[in-house]
């Protein structure tokens, strides 16, 4: 038996780019090689999920890179029967790294006979073996406590902050935004990170998916206003809390957002839109329409992950990573 166990990582089909990708930084904070375990994730003729690992994982300390991004239901399966196959062949421990986690918008009851689908899945990664769950943010930070185990919520906004330090000069007219009332938290963190005043975009929903009515609060005429959100999913709001600041006097708008779900017609709304530039995370791989629109730019979160896990690994803190002085140095050169 190895006197030091090292971190081993596997990784489902959901976002095949950024496991190879948190697995080359690895090896670069290293200085050794990290690979992913050898194996298979397949579908029989009836689309049920089979898991076959090549490689002995017995004591070893091990990481599921799997995000449960579209099709939903597929990845999660791939995620729940790959900790069941780590966990029967003698795994020490099982940490997933769920880069976006989905459910998460069902996190309460709005209204009666509905679900709270978010702690449903939460109990099944209990129930599957896995120990620990690494993810970044998280749709509301309450689903924390829907785990019965650790949960290390990374966030995107010190990445983002370092991009917009990088490509947008002088600051002196620089506004955060946070799309609704509910993201004032999250928008508020970006604006004290890059010393920038904050504005809000409120709106009414009738029902999901629907906005009736959006009105701003605070001054934004004159500004480059930056939105911030944690999720772009068919970009109908985006674009039109967009449009309501260039109609109230932006001179520029542009976008940041954690996880580009990206579904239906959000590409062709972004690319006509008055969105001078979205900028996303890779934590959804993306499709070929996205990787193709001229003002949608994807930044990096494997350098995160990839220190992340090795923090974790190593017993030492996670938190250090939402801090400038540690994470500056990680992105050099790459942003």
């Amino acid at each position: 038996m190895p006197t030091v166990i090292e971190p081993k990582l596997i990784s489902g089909n959901s976002n095949l780019p950024l496991a190879t990708a948190i697995a080359k930084r690895m090896s670069l904070y290293r200085g050794m090689s990290v690979g992913l375990v050898d194996a298979r994730v397949e579908r029989f003729n009836d689309q049920e999920i089979f898991v076959e690992v090549f490689e002995n994982v017995r004591g070893e300390d091990m990481f599921i890179l799997q995000s449960t991004s579209n099709p939903a239901n597929d990845n999660l399966m791939e995620l729940l029967i790959m900790s069941d196959a780590l966990r029967r062949s003698s795994a020490a421990r099982i940490t997933a790294v769920i880069p976006y986690f989905g459910y998460a918008r069902q996190d309460r009851r709005t209204k009666a006979r509905t679900p709270i689908t978010a702690k449903l899945v939460a109990n099944m990664i209990a129930e599957a073996g896995i120990e620990r769950v690494l993810t970044m943010d998280l749709h509301a930070a309450q689903i924390q406590g829907f785990f019965d185990m650790p949960v290390d919520n990374l966030y995107a906004s010190p990445i983002f902050a370092l991009d917009i330090l990088k490509h947008f000069g002088d600051m002196s007219d620089v506004m955060v935004v946070s799309p609704d009332v509910g993201g004032v938290a999250r928008a508020r963190e970006l604006a004290k990170r890059i010393n920038v005043p904050l504005s809000i975009v409120d709106k009414r929903r009738e029902r999901a998916g629907e906005v009736s009515e959006m009105t701003v609060i605070g001054e934004v005429t004159g500004k480059r206003c930056i939105i911030v959100d944690d999720m772009c999913d068919t970009a109908g709001t985006l674009c039109k809390a967009a449009d309501l600041l260039m109609e109230h006097g932006a001179t520029e708008v542009h976008a940041y957002i954690s996880h580009g779900v990206m579904s239906g017609p959000a590409v062709d709304r972004v690319t006509k839109s008055v969105m001078k530039s979205l900028v996303i995370t890779d934590s959804i791989q993306a499709t070929d329409a996205v990787a193709g629109a001229d003002n949608i730019r994807i930044v990096p979160t494997a350098p995160l992950f990839a220190q992340a896990i090795l923090n974790i690994w190593n017993g030492t803190s996670v938190s250090s990573l939402f801090e400038t002085e540690t994470l500056g140095p990680i992105y050099e050169g790459i942003l």
